[in-house]
């Protein structure tokens, strides 16, 4: 359900057995859990009715409300008394006209029995969650809520990565099967900025992954540990993959550079050989046509044929030569 005029956007009940029931904005208050229950509330955060319920009836303290509605985060954790933890994560931003590196913020309280989850763009992975819990085989407790939030923004996360991946292996094929093609340089550099934009924030995000499965709540599942290591190892896979993804980009480009420098050189290589040439022949046409007296042939009327085949047998000896010498 989503109540616009509170800015409550979804309000879930779980049942315990991997299903939950939706509540309205009016059933929050005075709401009664059995002892199986957890409730799970995902508010938008630039509403001002979501920050005065945050801090007047959520009974978080001035310091917690602070940093779930501070402007710029990055992923961390934070643990706070009585067992409960903050939580700051970021997903793929998958809306229309975004770019997916700028991951979408979501800010998190949880403990036993509660989930309080903040965002200010619409992120798919809590619309995935919301399907798993309707369709019955969502998370069954707070702790596992963590979980399957974490998971599917780390799921995301692997499609972007194979995306790009698709997009740098075309351009390296048309590269190995065309010694003419050029790769798109916006392309290339788009690549890597995406790169770049992803670890800013999966490299923190991986650290928080590592440090919830050391920082074990007393109310977390017995084998949670597990499942974060494993998303831990995931993150730590896609970092790799993107290094390796700026790597090939570099590599493109550089054998790119490559074939240009290797192009321009055999251009100026055969400039130079062609001025070779003609080097001598310039300097003979030059010496003949001075003004002045006692030009050889100058009377005669074979003159002329006589300096062209001469010029010829020239040209033809400097090409034997340079054959020699393996210039051609």
């Amino acid at each position: 359900m989503v109540d616009q005029d509170s800015a409550l956007l979804h309000a879930f009940v779980l049942d315990g057995r991997g299903g939950a029931r939706s509540i309205s904005r009016e059933q929050l208050d005075g709401l009664q859990l059995s002892e199986q229950e957890s409730l799970w509330l995902h508010w938008d955060r630039s509403q001002a009715p979501a920050q005065h319920w945050l801090r007047e009836h959520s009974g978080l303290d001035e310091f917690s409300c602070d940093l779930l509605l501070e402007e710029n985060t990055r992923p961390r954790l934070l643990p706070l008394p009585r067992d409960e933890l903050l939580l700051f994560l970021r997903g793929i931003n998958r809306n229309p006209g975004a770019e997916p590196e700028d991951m979408v913020s979501v800010r998190i309280f949880a403990d036993a029995r509660r989930v309080i989850s903040l965002r200010l763009r619409p992120l798919l992975a809590t619309d995935a969650l919301i399907a798993d819990l309707l369709a019955g085989k969502g998370p069954r407790t707070s702790s596992e809520l963590l979980l399957e939030l974490a998971r599917h923004l780390t799921n995301r996360v692997d499609d972007l990565i194979a995306e790009l991946s698709d997009q740098l292996d075309v351009e390296e094929d048309r590269l190995d099967a065309d010694e003419r093609y050029r790769p798109d340089h916006s392309l290339m550099l788009q690549l890597r900025r995406r790169a770049a934009g992803l670890r800013r924030f999966l490299a923190p995000q991986r650290d928080l992954y590592a440090q919830m499965m050391r920082s074990r709540q007393p109310w977390f599942v017995e084998d949670d540990d597990d499942y974060w290591n494993e998303l831990h190892n995931r993150l730590t896979r896609y970092l790799e993959e993107l290094e390796l993804l700026r790597e090939r980009v570099s590599l493109v480009l550089e054998a790119e550079n490559q074939r240009l420098a290797e192009r321009m050189n055999r251009i100026m290589y055969r400039f130079t050989v062609i001025a070779g040439m003609f080097l001598p022949l310039t300097f003979l046409t030059g010496l003949l046509g001075i003004n002045v007296g006692g030009i050889p042939g100058a009377e005669s009327p074979l003159g002329f044929f006589i300096a062209c085949g001469l010029m010829i047998l020239l040209a033809l000896g400097q090409l034997l030569l340079f054959r020699r010498w393996r210039w051609l």
